[in-house]
């Protein structure tokens, strides 16, 4: 398993002032430094916390895995391919909210994906991951396409509220990972994920590959640097 960290907030943190730090480039070079494989980063249609200068700034700077959280708009498309990340996650965004709330619903999108989104990266080295639910029919429409990933969408496991909702969720994400590694789908996960749930969600679901966290581990570096909080996480993924 590969911890990704994703910087947004770091860039919320700047846009509140405007005044050009904290930068988020540099927050991704301490996080690679201490340790993750690449770095996450959602360029949202208005622009609320990564800008397109920064989209530039961390194709030159990071080292690792850069992961383009994305709308399938033809914005963002041109944007990405410009920026020849290795990999574009596909999400679903709404304007009014507050951070990605769930996964994509694959029968609604499937036809537009199949003739419009996933032609366009055929002649590149950027690999395509579909941030979903875990749900069966998702799953399987996902393999349909012949996406190379999915990202499960943990936030449900991560805010149960009772251990009985929680095991049911890990359930849940046990399947769908089995699931997508029948149709030969990388599985990485993401959503909500924090230093108390990751322990849980890593012995309970199998062949998760990249775990991406930006909110709770920015969050704790407040408290204890960003350099510490990466390294705690990976004790998690190494052990």
């Amino acid at each position: 398993m590969r911890l990704l960290v994703n910087i947004d907030h770091v860039a919320t943190l700047r846009n509140a002032r405007g005044e050009g730090f904290p930068d988020p480039i540099e927050a991704a070079k301490v996080c690679e430094d201490a340790g993750a494989a690449g770095i996450v980063f959602h360029l949202r249609g208005d622009r609320r916390h990564i800008r397109d200068d920064d989209v530039q700034r961390l194709k030159e700077s990071v080292s690792g895995i850069l992961n383009f959280e994305m709308a399938a708009s033809e914005e963002m498309i041109e944007i990405s391919l410009e920026t020849d990340p290795d990999l574009i996650t596909l999400v679903p965004e709404g304007r009014e909210e507050l951070t990605t709330e769930g996964g994509l619903n694959m029968e609604k999108v499937f036809d537009d994906f199949e003739n419009r989104v996933f032609p366009a990266y055929k002649d590149t080295r950027t690999k395509i991951s579909l941030f979903v639910d875990p749900n069966p029919k998702d799953i399987e429409l996902s393999g349909n396409l012949g996406t190379d990933a999915i990202e499960l969408h943990t936030g449900t496991f991560a805010n149960a509220t009772n251990k009985e909702d929680q095991m049911y969720e890990l359930k849940r994400l046990a399947k769908a990972a089995e699931l997508a590694k029948s149709f030969g789908m990388t599985v990485n996960a993401g959503h909500g994920l924090n230093l108390e749930n990751l322990p849980i969600l890593i012995e309970n679901v199998p062949y998760l590959e990249d775990i991406s966290i930006g909110h709770a581990l920015i969050s704790k570096s407040v408290f204890w640097g960003l350099e510490r909080t990466v390294k705690e996480y990976l004790k998690i993924l190494n052990k």
